[in-house]
């Protein structure tokens, strides 16, 4: 069956360009709360204890993603039956928006806050999440087969600059050092925040809030959407019969079963990998917000360089062979993190950071920013190489329904990491050892898509 809300004439660059947009409206989202600066504030100041506050976090995460997974499948078939687009993303858009902004209520050291900022980081990432299924639903309908390496890898670049000037600005000029009550570049914090209660960590986000109803404009402006084809009610019902009719039919693609199986898998690992790599540096080694953060620009500098890369790679070689490189790096990267801390470095010992000593004056935290930048490398790539391998793989006729089952896919067990994570960390104690349940994770999935065979005419080189 042929997609029903293909643009009838070529989508102009502005309208390009505002679908890029979205992902640069949504990566500080990933970039501040999910990774670098609330995830670890969240552990380390508003729970106290590094095990407990990662398990905490670990649980949200998986309760989102579970609520994804069982209800965005039906929600995309029922947006494939009406036609449009654009009201699904503005309507998460919302539920994004006053999450993000009750994270704000997380305060240092109040037991009473725990659960309020919880459920806000549980409420924006199911909105960010079903929002970022309907836009990903959009993209076979902008440009050629030929071209979706680019433009995925353009979106996921665009986002992680976003991430990253988001981080700039937080780092510079609104999260300070209790200590010195002074940010990264030595500014008192603008608006008058706290540094003594941690303000500019809590504000990242109202932030990201505010950042995401500025960027997300041009989508709306500019980015055609399908036409409405049917009322609501009615399209509930087409989009819940197409749903399984699609199911029942995919069955009897095997390779593409095992695409979707793999992808799944692995997507697990790279998630819980950045949300707990944070959290993992700052407990590990004593990091405060400007050291995790420093960590971060270095990560999302490295998978922005990575995914402009990876995506006319892709074009050229295909998307199998990006995302096995890609795999490989992040299965080496992640050992390497395991056996590392502030006293080993690959299980070796050495010489341990001297009291007083200046930031990342020791070996092991000077390594852990080399295995952060090769993660992040990798990770560009493993995203956008994976948006578009589907498209490689589907016949062209049912690209459509495909894409809805990617979604799928990609949310059905995603809180599968973070509970793994989690529950390794309450069983042992140890944030190494649920820590490396993600290389299993990472491992599995590369297995998986070995097993698929992608001929040169539709999955190599277009």
């Amino acid at each position: 069956m042929k997609m029903n809300n293909a643009p009838s004439r070529p989508v102009s660059k502005l309208g390009i360009w505002g679908w890029v947009m979205f992902d640069w409206a949504c990566q500080p989202f990933f970039t501040l709360v999910t990774t670098f600066v609330y995830a670890p504030y969240f552990a380390a100041a508003v729970v106290g204890d590094g095990a407990q506050g990662q398990a905490l976090w670990g649980y949200a995460a998986a309760l989102a993603g579970f609520v994804v997974a069982i209800f965005s499948p039906i929600l995309g078939a029922v947006a494939d039956a009406s036609g449009r687009r654009k009201p699904w993303i503005a309507a998460f858009g919302v539920l994004f928006v006053a999450g993000s902004w009750i994270l704000w209520e997380g305060q240092p050291g109040a037991a009473d806050t725990i659960l309020i900022a919880l459920a806000g980081f549980c409420i924006a990432s199911i909105g960010v999440e079903f929002a970022t299924v309907f836009n990903n639903s959009m993209m076979p309908t902008l440009v050629p087969p030929e071209r979706l390496g680019r433009l995925s890898g353009l979106g996921w670049g665009m986002g992680y600059l976003g991430g990253l000037l988001s981080l700039i600005l937080v780092l510079g000029f609104l999260a300070a050092n209790p200590e010195t009550g002074r940010t990264l570049l030595g500014f008192d914090p603008l608006f008058g925040l706290d540094p003594k209660l941690r303000e500019g960590d809590r504000v990242t986000g109202p932030l990201t809030a505010v950042w995401f109803l500025v960027f997300v404009i041009p989508l709306f402006l500019f980015t055609p959407d399908g036409k409405k084809v049917m009322a609501l009610g009615p399209a509930a019902k087409a989009g819940l019969r197409n749903f399984f009719a699609m199911v029942r039919e995919v069955r009897k693609h095997r390779i593409r079963m095992i695409f979707l199986l793999a992808n799944m898998i692995y997507m697990n690992g790279l998630g819980a990998l950045f949300a707990f790599g944070g959290i993992y540096a700052a407990t590990m080694f004593g990091w405060g917000t400007i050291e995790v953060g420093l960590f971060a620009i270095f990560i999302v500098v490295a998978s922005t360089i990575g995914a402009l890369l990876g995506g006319p790679l892709d074009d050229r070689i295909g998307s199998k062979p990006v995302i096995l490189g890609a795999l490989t790096i992040l299965v080496l990267m992640a050992l390497a993190i395991i056996s590392t801390d502030r006293d080993t470095v690959l299980l070796i010992p050495v010489e341990p950071k001297a009291p007083g000593a200046e930031r990342f004056a020791s070996l092991p935290e000077q390594l852990y920013f080399v295995f952060g930048a090769a993660i992040g490398f990798a990770a560009g790539p493993l995203q956008a190489s994976s948006r578009t391998m589907l498209a490689r793989l589907a016949p062209r006729e049912q690209i459509g329904q495909f894409y809805g089952l990617f979604a799928l896919s990609g949310k059905l067990t995603s809180f599968a990491g973070p509970l793994a994570v989690a529950g390794v960390t309450t069983l042992t104690q140890s944030q190494r050892a649920g820590f490396s349940t993600l290389i299993v994770f990472l491992a599995v999935g590369a297995v998986l898509l070995t097993m698929v065979t992608v001929s040169a005419g539709n999955g190599a080189r277009r």
